[in-house]
């Protein structure tokens, strides 16, 4: 038996969230090709750990895994947009998934975003990823723009849905 729980991202994460960035790859999700050796590091002065938080199943032996992370940051650095935070990032290890991490990770992030100041979420996800627009949307998200065919993914256009939802009452 273990324990879930979501909490801030610690530099100590970098291997296990590296490691669970490439396994969850997928052209569903993914703009960039599948990372080869040697990989980049996790964590660099755009992807901080305190961007991040953690889903973290804790063992009755104390041992602790990593089983998925969300990033949120401000979309920009002006400060006429500081009221709106970003996801960008979502990972949940396959072997974890269908238990409810993704969508602790998005109301840990909506807290998180709320305790920083913001009013306002966005994000950005790729139009044929259905399970994740249906996620979104269950959580209060609405479609608030469409690039059509911004990408080229695997032999085909993919769209960029704009998503937004409103962090008040």
């Amino acid at each position: 038996m273990s324990l879930s729980h979501i909490r801030p991202a610690r530099h100590t994460d970098e291997a296990a969230l590296g490691a669970l960035d490439r396994d969850t790859w997928s052209p569903l999700h993914a703009v960039q090709p599948r990372p080869k050796p040697p990989y980049d590091p996790f964590f660099d002065a755009n992807h901080r750990p305190e961007d991040f938080l953690v889903a973290e199943d804790i063992a009755e032996d104390g041992e602790g895994t990593i089983t998925g992370y969300i990033r949120l940051i401000p979309p920009t650095p002006l400060a006429c947009n500081r009221h709106v935070r970003q996801i960008q990032g979502l990972a949940v290890a396959v072997n974890a998934r269908g238990g409810g991490i993704a969508r602790a990770l998005l109301r840990a992030s909506f807290d998180e975003a709320r305790r920083q100041g913001a009013v306002r979420m966005t994000l950005r996800v790729l139009g044929h990823n259905t399970p994740a627009r249906t996620l979104y949307e269950s959580e209060g998200f609405a479609v608030e723009g469409v690039l059509p065919g911004e990408f080229w993914l695997e032999g085909r256009y993919v769209d960029d849905v704009m998503m937004g939802r409103s962090l008040t009452p």
